[in-house]
């Protein structure tokens, strides 16, 4: 039976590293996922409002196969400002795409709207986002913290706190795959009970609070949703040690959106700008069939689902954004 890993992070999976700043006066941060080699990327994009940068880069049909880093940020549109100084600064560091002389590293990006949650954002021409990304970049390890930090330091979940979440599997055949989630979706995390994690059956070692089951639960109970379009977004990241091709990490992407469906009701609506990205780095080698990667992102969907679940446990109270447990 596949079991946890040992820190129960996306850094359980082989050569990847997650680096966390926040901004506690404007409410927001930014979070780095950094591989410790250019890996294969895809990402799946299914919100009616999203925010991204370098997407497109990572068609299968397109020409580069490998991207150095991902950013997941706050701060909207603002918030892609911190891709462009992570990409700076790996350039410095002579990460990159090779084009003659010069090395581009490709750093994929998507945000979320976290401007009303009660921050400071008098910024000024001056975005805090560009200081965010390199400070997220160089904090990069295997072990970072959950909740208010990073992309989920202002996140919101429905009617609570989001935040930052993450969560891990090794397979019975020693495949390693975890996710990484800035939980602040329009929809809400919880059942109709108002205690229940929508995700609590895939709960392991009691990572959100050891819920029992439902008292009750309605597919069909009306769920508040704030109208306002792009004014929410749960953007996360899979990976996995697989070596897989952009065709294979894209169907995991893809797979990887039903982790969302089982942990937020409701998922990629018009005011959501849902984010998916799929990295594969490819420890261990060897081709992957595709009953293989069937359960690569069927675990990669569970692992998910138990990293927004994670996310908003995990959060606490700030201002008007009342915490799950306070």
């Amino acid at each position: 039976m596949p079991q946890t890993g040992p820190r129960n992070l996306i850094t359980d999976v082989p050569g990847l590293k997650v680096g966390n700043a926040s901004d506690t006066r404007a409410i927001t941060g930014v979070t780095v996922v950094l591989p410790d080699a250019a890996c294969t990327a895809a990402a799946d994009v299914r919100g009616g409002g999203p925010g991204t940068r370098e997407i497109h880069v990572m068609d299968p049909e397109n020409l580069v196969d490998r991207i150095d880093a991902i950013v997941l940020s706050g701060g909207s549109a603002f918030g892609l400002d911190a891709a462009g100084a992570v990409m700076n600064r790996l350039a410095h560091r002579g990460r990159g795409f090779a084009v003659g002389s010069h090395v581009v590293p490709i750093v994929p990006a998507a945000i979320l709207f976290d401007l009303m949650n009660g921050g400071s954002k008098d910024w000024g021409e001056e975005p805090p986002y560009r200081d965010l990304g390199r400070a997220a970049l160089d904090a990069a390890d295997v072990d970072f913290a959950l909740g208010n930090v990073g992309a989920g330091m202002g996140a919101t979940a429905g009617p609570l706190k989001g935040g930052l979440g993450s969560a891990s599997l090794i397979m019975d055949d020693g495949t390693t795959v975890g996710a990484l989630v800035a939980a602040n979706p329009t929809g809400s995390v919880l059942m109709d009970d108002g205690r229940t994690f929508w995700a609590w059956a895939l709960e392991r070692d009691a990572e959100f609070g050891g819920n029992p089951p439902p008292v009750r639960a309605s597919a069909d109970a009306a769920v508040a949703v704030n109208a306002m379009p792009g004014a929410n977004t749960t953007i996360a990241v899979v990976a996995t040690d697989a070596a897989l091709d952009k065709g294979q990490a894209r169907r995991v992407a893809m797979m990887a959106q039903d982790g969302l469906a089982r942990a937020i009701r409701p998922i990629h609506t018009p005011f959501d700008g849902d984010t998916v990205f799929a990295l594969a780095t490819g420890r261990r080698t060897g081709p992957v069939a595709p009953a293989a990667l069937s359960q690569i992102g069927s675990a990669a969907a569970d692992c998910l689902a138990r990293a927004v679940a994670r996310a908003v446990w995990s959060a606490t109270s700030i201002g008007q954004m009342k915490g799950y447990r306070g």
